[in-house]
């Protein structure tokens, strides 16, 4: 099984985003579960939603306390919020931010380059959507890094619940973010292999 957990604020699509995941998981024929987890229910206050994606039928309810992947689709949480509690050391992580690791206080984590990847999504959702909702957009960079459910499952996931021009934009924003983070991924592993040859 693998577990997810999704930190953000409220009217980010915290919520949305681990639907969508779920989603994404059914339509490739697997077993999954998406629920919130609310405290105030403000717009602006942290919000924590969790997905399991699972082979066989996932008979577990409570809240995902030590995920393989972490989804943190606001920076600002970072140092508020312990996100990366109970994190599996073998766990991934994807940061909403146009910061590296380093840049983000977060230097300890810099060298699991190959699982923890930032990613401009707010940006991307911008470029592709006009507006600031990084949820579907981060979807697309978790295809990219975990390779748990793929591309096309999270753009026909996006395309049953979004319609017109929010579909179009969320999928071209998830296929942007897709291809950002492997490239990132790439770029990393060039740097590993020369590092190594000299």
């Amino acid at each position: 099984m693998f577990q997810v957990r999704i930190h953000g604020r409220g009217g980010q699509g915290v919520v949305t985003a681990a639907e969508l995941l779920a989603q994404a998981a059914f339509s490739e024929g697997r077993h999954a579960q998406a629920f919130p987890s609310f405290g105030s229910e403000r717009t602006g206050a942290p919000v924590v939603a969790f997905c399991r994606i699972a082979d066989e039928a996932i008979r577990v309810r409570e809240p995902v306390m030590a995920p393989d992947a972490l989804i943190v689709q606001d920076e600002t949480l970072l140092h508020g919020v312990d996100v990366f509690n109970g994190l599996l050391p073998t766990g991934y992580v994807l940061i909403n931010s146009t910061r590296t690791f380093t840049e983000l206080g977060l230097g300890q984590f810099a060298s699991a380059t190959n699982r923890f990847v930032t990613v401009p999504a707010t940006e991307l959702a911008l470029e592709h959507l006009g507006r600031p909702v990084p949820n579907a957009v981060l979807l697309g960079a978790f295809a990219a890094l975990t390779q748990v459910v793929s591309l096309a499952s999270v753009v026909d996931a996006i395309g049953a619940k979004f319609k017109g021009k929010l579909a179009e934009g969320n999928s071209a924003a998830a296929t942007a973010a897709y291809v950002f983070v492997q490239s990132q991924l790439g770029d990393q592993s060039k740097e590993s292999s020369d590092a190594q040859a000299g």
